[in-house]
């Protein structure tokens, strides 16, 4: 063999070991980005479960106090179910929907609480309201966990030439978590 043959045989098995090289990371890099996502998800699924377990203990105090309200609870406990049946199957689109719903139906909870001074002045109620409360902000929190590492993914499925990676391993995009819009209403005010 001469000396050129030798050095572009040389040239090529260091740019072919570059290439596997390349594709090895990004395959991993992927299987990272994946996991990321699955763990945020995973996070905001012990959060969204706690509150599902809290929201029949809440809508029963309040249902002790204002059984003639019972069209409320049957919707809240509707809208419950069709939640945590979107959350046991992974549907982030379903879970976010649903979610919209229940946001929706827990001021219609307090409003009929307001009615009721014996039920405001309640200290399991008002642990509960509280308890709730402080999930709602860790479930934002992990929103955006979950919204930028599934963000992230899709971005790096997307980019040329990491593209081809994930076109070879199978990578699909994943649904952000985006929250219902509420219509909001004009506010009355009259003096």
């Amino acid at each position: 063999m001469d000396t050129a043959t030798i050095v572009i045989l040389a040239i090529a098995s260091v740019l072919a070991l570059i290439l596997v090289i390349w594709f090895f990371t990004t395959w991993n890099r992927f299987i990272r980005l994946d996991e990321n996502a699955v763990k945020s998800w995973a996070d905001i699924n012990v959060l969204l479960e706690q509150r599902y377990d809290m929201i029949p203990n809440l809508v029963n105090i309040v249902k002790g106090y204002a059984e003639h309200e019972a069209g409320i609870f049957d919707q809240f406990a509707q809208a419950r179910n069709t939640a945590a049946g979107c959350l046991a199957q992974g549907d982030v689109k379903g879970v976010a929907a649903a979610e919209g719903l229940l946001a929706g139906m827990i001021p219609r909870i307090n409003m009929v609480a307001e009615q009721y001074p014996d039920l405001k002045a309640n200290t399991n109620f008002l642990n509960l309201q509280n308890e709730l409360v402080s999930l709602e902000n860790q479930i934002a929190d992990r929103r955006e966990f979950y919204n930028a590492a599934a963000t992230n993914y899709n971005k790096a499925i997307q980019m040329i030439p990491s593209n081809i990676v994930a076109g070879i391993k199978g990578c699909e995009r994943k649904d952000l978590w985006e929250v219902a819009a509420h219509k909001r209403e004009n506010v009355q005010i009259t003096f």
